[in-house]
């Protein structure tokens, strides 16, 4: 029995994308196997206990729950040290915790992966407020290769004289290809190549437990990213996480809280550790659920003759699908369509707004059991040209796979699409 008043020609449209994506589902599933394992094996080889679950107040001196989720979450990524804290409100938070952290006045950040995401162009560049820019950093910038490949022999030039070389992993609003952990392994070859000693350090936002291992594994100095994407599993209310070489960790502690105190303090109110802890956990199978998500819309809205970044049968290293829509009012439509479908406040209408941090208005459809989540289905996009929607999330499949078929029956209702 049919639930939704969906088209029937659309139902069958999505039965078709969902048979041509198994053998992609397949190579997920095999994925989250061996990260759940990963996940396991760091939890029982740390000795988690019921007694890591519970909360401290105050100054949170000797905080054991805390203390012992940033060794685990360390172990999983591969790093030497990890500051896991619901103090950071987002990754951006996160990323400029790193980033005053580990630069000093005068120093060159070098971004080799052309421009940072929109939220960051105020921390490095701004004005006014105390920017990177403002503290006398300085800021550089490698495009990427027409092919969405880093410009390798660009980086080995430049990255002598740079203090941090910056690699954001995710496409952020652009459509180029997300960065799989082994072309991120090429950037950290070709500075060490260069005999260049900077800090490579890694926006990991959308891609933790995509592949069978994390940027820290094959280079990477540092890595950062929020817990309501991947690595929260739908679970953590908020936070974000920086892990990799311990001295740089305890850098960016002593940003996050003060010079001499860093990881030490810092309590773990009422039910923070054991979210933190049973969000690692859930990590692996949301990520995957998410990635299959990914992939189906991607091959259903390729059905109905749109094009998807990437495609339904490409590699993927992250959990978001772009989906090329063409005009203002398919854009909204769809994100209409999206919250329409979804759990919480389906009966709300997204609206595009001027969100701080973009240079143009934006329109968010988000559905979910923590506000702004992106392990949960959601959808965003800027309003302008080439009119394409970045759509993320996803830890139920079926339902989902829902929100995306509901996306195009709003489509069709509209008028916008054509079966």
């Amino acid at each position: 029995m049919e639930l939704f008043s969906f088209s029937p020609k659309l139902m069958k449209k999505a039965e078709t994308a969902e048979r041509k994506s198994l053998k992609t589902f397949y190579r997920i599933e095999k994925n989250c196997r061996h990260n759940s394992q990963k996940v396991l094996k760091a939890f029982i080889d740390n000795n988690v206990s019921e007694m890591h679950l519970k909360g401290t107040t105050g100054y949170g001196y000797g905080d054991d729950g805390r203390d012992k989720a940033d060794r685990v979450f360390a172990d999983i990524v591969g790093a030497e040290d990890a500051l896991v804290r619901y103090n950071f409100v987002n990754g951006t938070h996160a990323l400029s915790t790193m980033l005053f952290g580990i630069l000093r006045p005068n120093d060159t950040m070098l971004a080799v992966t052309g421009a940072p995401y929109d939220t960051l162009e105020q921390v490095i560049s701004g004005d006014r407020g105390g920017s990177l820019k403002e503290f006398g950093v300085k800021f550089e910038q490698i495009d990427l290769l027409p092919d969405g490949r880093p410009d390798l022999e660009e980086i080995k030039k430049r990255a002598k004289t740079a203090k941090m070389v910056y690699i954001q992993r995710s496409r952020g609003y652009s459509l180029r290809p997300s960065l799989n952990v082994s072309v991120i392994a090429e950037i950290c070859e070709a500075v060490r190549g260069a005999g260049s000693n900077a800090v490579i350090a890694v926006d990991n936002c959308y891609g933790e437990f995509c592949e069978y291992v994390e940027p820290t594994s094959v280079g990477a100095d540092i890595i950062v990213g929020s817990l309501i994407k991947n690595p929260g599993g739908g679970i953590c209310s908020t936070g974000g996480y920086i892990a990799g070489k311990a001295d740089l960790v305890e850098l960016c502690a002593y940003r996050l809280t003060t010079v001499g105190t860093g990881k030490e303090v810092g309590c773990s109110l009422g039910m923070q550790n054991r979210e933190l802890f049973m969000g690692m956990y859930n990590a692996p199978l949301a990520v995957s659920n998410a990635l299959k998500t990914a992939v189906f819309a991607s091959a259903f809205f390729e059905e109905l003759g749109f094009e998807a970044f990437p495609k339904s049968d490409e590699y993927r290293t992250d959990i978001i699908t772009s989906i090329k829509l063409g005009t203002p009012e398919r854009l909204i439509a769809f994100c209409e369509g999206i919250q329409a479908y979804s759990p919480i406040d389906s009966s709300a209408a997204p609206e595009p707004w001027d969100m701080p941090g973009y240079n143009c208005q934006v329109i968010m459809a988000a559905g979910c059991f923590t506000m702004g989540s992106s392990i949960e289905l959601s959808a965003d996009a800027p309003l302008r040209e080439p009119y394409a929607v970045w759509l993320q999330g996803g830890t139920s499949y079926h339902g989902a796979a829902t929100g995306i078929i509901g996306a195009a029956q709003r489509l069709l209702d509209k008028k916008l699409l054509t079966l």
